[in-house]
């Protein structure tokens, strides 16, 4: 709706009031006459839906009060005050006879909210975007196991402050939903834990769907806060270690791991994730400039 910004705070009370100021600064009422400052409040009390000061810069127009004068100028603001419901000045209009200009503080507020509106048809468009890229997982869970094992997901996922899609993707790369898989290194489970992770998040029964995944999301949840967020970052270091990428840093040069993140991010694709800064002091790879990481 035009004029928005203007009127969107503006209630009667208000808008007379700026009328009544424009008008002492029309006239020089207790105050030093100023037309461009009567002008101005006359315009914004005009575009927040006052036809008395539409009215007046009509006639201000019409008759070159203090501006030089302007027909079409004075025909936008008859028009608008006629709009409003001012039937003097629709007979004003009339008798007028020219097409209207539209005036600089027009022009000015619906440039503004152009850009308003610009700006927030780009934020609907990086939301939409975002959603869609982490819930695009979904149409790869297509096996009963799958959607068993996505129910634990779907109920931890919440309480650990994780994305879904972000849990899918890992387990899809570390076990493809093998809740007995073990790897050569003895990584096991569906987010494969190796036994010094099981222990450092209090998982005894590493086969157990439920017990695993909540201790690979506490893994994740923490690499998340240690690299504030960087989803390349924190899945690298899920598969190489977290000193490995602080050594390296950046993604350490491994083909397992490089390969790693890509199968990841085919999966989940965004970036960045949120996450808890209470949780661990960042990385001191973050303190670096980005143009020195790998």
């Amino acid at each position: 709706m035009l004029f928005a910004i203007a009127a969107q705070a503006a209630d009667v009370a208000q808008r007379q009031a700026w009328r009544e100021q424009a008008i002492a600064l029309e006239h020089g009422e207790g105050v030093p006459r100023d037309t461009v400052a009567a002008m101005g409040l006359y315009c914004q009390a005009a575009l927040a839906g006052d036809a008395a000061s539409a009215y007046n810069l009509g006639w201000i127009h019409a008759n070159g009060r203090g501006v030089p004068r302007s027909d079409g100028l004075a025909a936008h603001w008859f028009a608008r005050a006629a709009l409003l419901g001012d039937d003097k000045a629709e007979a004003m209009f009339k008798r007028l006879g020219v097409p209207a200009d539209k005036p600089d503080c027009v022009r000015v507020v619906e440039e503004r909210e152009a850009r308003v509106a610009a700006a927030q048809a780009e934020e609907r468009r990086l939301a939409d975007e975002k959603l869609t890229m982490s819930t695009a997982y979904r149409a790869h869970v297509d096996t009963a196991e799958q959607q068993r094992i996505m129910k634990i997901v779907y109920k931890l996922a919440p309480r650990y402050g994780l994305e879904p899609g972000l849990v899918y993707a890992v387990i899809r790369a570390e076990s493809n939903f093998n809740v007995h898989a073990v790897s050569d290194k003895n990584a096991q489970g569906l987010m494969q834990l190796i036994p010094e992770t099981a222990a450092r998040f209090a998982v005894t029964q590493p086969f157990d769907a439920e017990q695993n995944i909540r201790g690979g999301m506490s893994y994740l949840r923490w690499l998340l806060s240690y690299f504030r967020g960087q989803v390349p970052l924190a899945v690298a270091a899920y598969n190489a270690g977290e000193g490995a990428v602080d050594r390296h840093g950046g993604i350490p040069p491994f083909a397992e791991t490089r390969d790693y993140v890509r199968r990841i991010q085919r999966f989940y694709a965004l970036t960045e994730h949120p996450f808890d800064a209470a949780l661990t002091s960042p990385s001191p790879l973050l303190l670096q400039p980005v143009s020195a990481r790998h």
